[in-house]
C-alpha cells in the first residue's frame, strides 16, 4: 500500500526495498484540538533502522533530504553517514530538517547532541520554532537564538513559526503565512519543504537570489496552507501541486498583495482534492 501511494505520486521507488525479517516502523498521533499531535512510535526493530549503504541511486539525486532519526540506531546510521560522505563528494545539495522527536533517542541531551553532529554538513536546513527552542535551549524569538544556528557555508536556514509565519532566519524580512481553520498538521512540516525543494531543484539560484527566494516561500506557503484545510491529513499529490500552482499564479498577478483570504482560495475549487 505504502509503495503503491507513492507510485500513484509519482516518486520514484527504484530504492525501495522488503525484508520478511523486519516490520513497517509505524507512527500513532493523537489529534489535539488545535490540530497539533503527540506522536508514539512503533519501531523497534524496523526496516527503516537497517539501512544499508549503496551509491547508485544517490548519485541520481539533485538534492539529498535528510532527518536525524537515521541517526539513532545501527547499522542505519553508518549507512546513513556514509551516503552524505559520497553526497558531499561529489557536491549535490543537502537539505537537512531535523524533525526533532526526542523520545527516539536515549534522553534529551543524546538528541540535541546526535542532531546537532551532522549540522554542518547541510546547505539548507528547515527547523521549526519548537526545534529552535530544543536545540539551543532559548527563546526562539530570540534572533540571537535563531542566528545561533547559522555556520560559514550554511545557503540557507529557514524557521518556521506556526501556521501563521514563516520566515528565514537571517536578518531579511519574514514571509507571512496564511490563517487557515486547521484540520491535521501531519505532514505539514514535508508540504512546506517538499514544495519549498521542488521549486529549489528546478532553479538553485533560489538560494543566492532574496527575490526568487521570496517568492518560493511564498508558494510554499500556499501549500502549507492548502494541506492543513485538507482533511486528508499528510497526503499531498500532483492534484495539491497543481492547485497550489493556481494560487501562486493569481497571487503574482495581484503585486499588493502576500496575503489572500479563503474568500480567494475558494476560486480554485480542486484544492480540494
Amino acid at each position: 500500500m505504502l509503495v503503491d501511494t507513492l507510485k500513484q505520486n509519482g516518486v520514484n521507488v527504484e530504492g525501495c526495498l522488503f525484508d520478511r525479517n523486519a516490520r513497517t516502523g509505524l507512527a500513532f498521533l493523537t489529534l489535539k484540538h488545535n490540530g497539533e499531535r503527540e506522536f508514539t512510535f512503533y519501531r523497534n526493530t524496523s526496516a527503516d533502522m537497517l539501512l544499508t549503504e549503496a551509491e547508485k541511486l544517490l548519485l541520481r539525486a539533485k538534492i539529498f533530504h535528510y532527518g536525524s532519526i537515521s541517526l539513532t540506531s545501527e547499522p542505519c546510521r553508518s549507512a546513513f553517514l556514509a551516503a552524505m560522505r559520497v553526497i558531499k563528494a561529489v557536491g549535490i545539495l543537502c537539505s537537512y530538517d531535523p524533525n526533532v522527536r526526542p523520545t527516539l533517542w536515549p534522553s534529551e541531551d543524546a538528541a540535541r547532541s546526535g542532531i546537532l553532529s551532522i549540522w554542518k554538513e547541510a546547505d539548507f536546513i528547515k527547523v521549526s520554532d519548537e526545534e529552535v527552542a530544543f536545540l539551543t535551549q532559548g527563546d526562539p524569538t530570540d534572533e540571537r537564538n535563531v542566528l545561533s544556528l547559522w555556520f560559514d557555508g550554511l545557503k540557507l536556514l529557514v524557521v518556521t513559526d506556526g501556521v501563521m509565519e514563516k520566515r528565514d532566519a537571517d536578518t531579511s524580512p519574514s514571509v507571512p503565512g496564511f490563517k487557515v481553520n486547521t484540520v491535521d498538521t501531519t505532514g505539514a512540516g514535508y508540504a512546506f519543504v517538499g514544495s519549498l525543494l521542488f521549486n529549489i531543484a528546478k532553479d538553485d539560484s533560489i538560494l543566492h537570489d532574496d527575490e526568487k527566494l521570496r517568492e518560493v516561500l511564498k508558494f510554499s506557503n500556499i501549500c502549507l496552507r492548502g494541506h492543513l484545510h485538507n482533511p486528508d491529513g499528510a497526503h499531498l499529490g500532483t492534484a495539491h501541486h497543481h492547485c497550489c500552482s493556481g494560487v501562486h499564479q493569481q497571487l503574482q498577478l495581484d503585486a499588493t498583495e502576500l496575503v489572500i483570504s479563503l474568500n480567494m482560495l475558494s476560486k480554485f475549487p480542486t484544492c480540494d482534492h
